[in-house]
């Protein structure tokens, strides 16, 4: 919850932004992406350097680093600065995010294992939720600018928090040896659970980026004209996936990973079409359907690639995380493009074929029974 916690908290403020630093729609998508740009390129490296050294001392380490740059965004003079210092966040998260799925991997198999990634992933939902819900209305209160001061304050909190209430490792095995490492990678890279994981990751990343950052302009513009408060309200919308992760480790033991993730899919690409109607509820409604099928869609990856990869395991998170974020970075960039040129409509369409693209890869490239919890 605390990594995600600023990931995408910029969504809710981004039509003040524009406003303030006379910003474009591609503009605003980049600096989403920044933070997950810098998350797709360190993931796999501190994957392969927590396999060295540790976990827990690394996670609290990460969340320690994070409230720097958080704290930082909120002296950005322009646009520039503001994309440096959400970069700089993105540095650090791939500590928390991949070095924690690492460690349930290797503490927990089976049933367990599968129940604590479903958790995971309703943890960074929650996270994600509350960092668009609070700066939405912290800026309401006390401007943008102090309200990321009391988000790094809020990232502090958590480090001090994990550092006391983590267990730490007791299965963990260091592996210094780069060789090994780059040898594991170069298996990992041929691997079908691997590529299958990195290419659904991407696809359902540049989904949910793409349809919640552009959806705020839209929803900012005439008729709605909504406020920033307004805004993290419809976020809410987010909480639904905090219920509904958990409920899709019962869908995976039934049904496999393959139909499950064929049917959220399907289910998304139902809630994209949805926000093309006119009034505000069935776009909200829209949100929550497409978000639903997001979330269940990544909680059957991340248990496909954890009970399928058994060596490497941070290496193998951290190259599914660098796919998933590449993805969100495409969707910032490429949803922004399709924004500036035809509003939300557009941007729709283009949601729709990638979605379609994953529908293709759950169906070629996953085997229908590696995610059943034995």
């Amino acid at each position: 919850m605390f990594a995600f916690l600023q990931v995408y908290s910029i969504q809710a403020i981004l039509p003040v932004l524009m406003m303030d630093f006379t910003a474009t729609e591609v503009q605003a998508g980049m600096i989403v992406g920044a933070t997950i740009l810098a998350i797709a390129i360190m993931s796999p490296f501190l994957g392969m350097l927590s396999d060295a050294v540790g976990r827990k001392s690394f996670i609290v380490g990460a969340l320690l680093f994070l409230a720097i740059p958080t704290a930082l965004i909120a002296q950005s003079p322009n646009i520039g600065w503001m994309g440096m210092w959400r970069f700089m966040q993105g540095l650090s998260v791939p500590g928390i995010t991949v070095v924690t799925i690492a460690y349930i991997g290797e503490e927990f198999e089976g049933r367990a294992l599968t129940e604590l990634m479903s958790f995971y992933v309703s943890g960074s939902v929650l996270g994600g939720f509350m960092g668009r819900f609070l700066l939405g209305h912290l800026h309401e209160l006390i401007g943008w600018r102090a309200g990321y001061y009391v988000m790094a304050g809020m990232t502090l909190i958590g480090a001090l928090w994990v550092g006391k209430m983590l267990p730490a490792s007791r299965h963990f095995v260091a592996n210094p040896n780069f060789r090994s490492a780059m040898q594991t990678l170069g298996e990992h890279l041929v691997n079908r659970y691997v590529v299958t994981s990195c290419l659904l990751g991407a696809c359902v990343l540049f989904s949910l980026v793409g349809c919640f950052t552009f959806i705020n302009l839209h929803l900012a513009d005439t008729p709605y004209e909504l406020s920033t408060g307004a805004l993290a309200n419809i976020f809410a919308v987010y909480l639904i996936g905090v219920v509904i992760t958990p409920l899709s480790t019962t869908l995976l033991r039934r049904f496999g990973s393959a139909r499950t993730v064929r049917v959220a899919v399907i289910i998304s690409m139902f809630g994209v079409l949805l926000t093309l109607v006119t009034p505000l509820w069935g776009i909200v409604l829209g949100l929550a359907i497409m978000s639903s099928g997001v979330f269940i869609t990544q909680a059957a990856t991340i248990s496909y690639i954890a009970v399928n990869v058994k060596k490497g395991r941070s290496l193998a998170s951290g190259l599914y995380y660098m796919g998933y974020y590449a993805g969100g970075t495409m969707g910032a960039w490429l949803c922004g493009i399709a924004y500036a040129r035809g509003q939300w409509s557009l941007t729709v369409w283009l949601l729709l074929f990638v979605q379609v693209l994953a529908l293709l890869v759950a169906s070629i490239g996953m085997v229908k029974t590696a995610a059943r919890a034995e």
